[in-house]
This record gives structure tokens, sequence and C-alpha cells, in this order.
């Protein structure tokens, strides 16, 4: 049996994923990124680009939860709005289509 079955993996979840996500929905939603394509590849790109430059922040409790919303989103918010700008400039100015 492989670990998959053996273990409950529901409550693993990489909370940069959720602040990234947030912030992505916020600066593609500017006036200024309604000329960037929004197209499911383009968004994912951005995504997975901003994700890679960030160190994760894993957790696996409602304590973890309520301490990573408590404190990740004071401290590391700049990294993460900087991360997706970044990302977002990258895809937009080399998409992965024509």
């Amino acid at each position: 049996m492989g670990i998959r079955e053996s273990y409950n993996f529901e409550n693993l979840v990489n909370e940069s994923e959720r602040l990234v996500l947030e912030q992505m929905e916020v600066q593609l939603e500017m006036d200024d990124s309604k000329d960037i394509c929004k197209c499911q590849d383009c968004v994912l790109d951005m995504t997975a680009l901003a994700l890679n430059t960030l160190k994760p922040h894993y957790r696996v409790s409602l304590i973890g939860t309520v301490y990573a919303q408590a404190t990740l989103e004071n401290l590391y918010s700049d990294e993460v709005k900087s991360a997706v700008s970044d990302a977002i400039k990258k895809i937009a100015d080399n998409p992965s289509h024509d």
C-alpha cells in the first residue's frame, strides 16, 4: 500500500499558494493589467513562476492556519506582491502561446 493510501494529506497546505492566488487576483484585476492575457495557461504559468520564487510555508493543522494567517500576511506580503508582479510581467512578455 502506498503512502497516499496510508495517510490523509488533505490538511497539508502551502500557505504561500493561498497568498499568491489572492495577490494574483488583485493584480490581474488592476487597470494596468487589462491588456495582459488571462487564459488558463498564462495564469497558471504566472502562479507557478511566483510560487517557485517564494519560500513555501506548509501547515497541517488549524493552529498552523491561524498562525500562518496572522504571521505570514504581514511579514511575507511584500515578497508575495513582488513575486506575483514579476511573474505577471515575465509571462506577459513571454506567453507560452501566440
